[in-house]
């Protein structure tokens, strides 16, 4: 209701550099204020690198998705046996993505 008010409280907030002026709705912010899934751009045969854990600086390939857990399951490449390691997601970043086939 007041905009001076408003002005001297956004001063007061680090990083903020100012107020947008008029009105908004929320259905149009909404898309800003959910969170993305931390797998999502990540599909099964993507090779990825782990980028914490025991097996860190290693390269795999994904094997499974489980977005309600925000899980990956993938197989080493350097491993003796083909053993399915299941991890986080924010722990891999993508090396090479999957070249789809038509």
């Amino acid at each position: 209701m007041n905009p001076d008010r408003l002005d001297e409280v956004v001063r007061g907030i680090r990083r903020a550099r100012g107020v947008a002026k008029g009105e908004t709705s929320l259905q149009e912010i909404e898309h800003f204020l959910t969170p993305k899934p931390i797998v999502s751009g990540i599909m099964e045969g993507d090779i990825v690198e782990l980028v914490a854990g025991p097996f860190k600086g290693e390269k795999a390939r994904v094997q499974k998705i489980d977005e309600a857990k925000e899980e990956i399951t993938v197989e080493l490449f350097e491993a003796m046996v083909p053993i399915p390691i299941t991890v986080r997601g924010d722990h891999v970043r993508v090396i090479q993505k999957e070249k789809e086939e038509k």
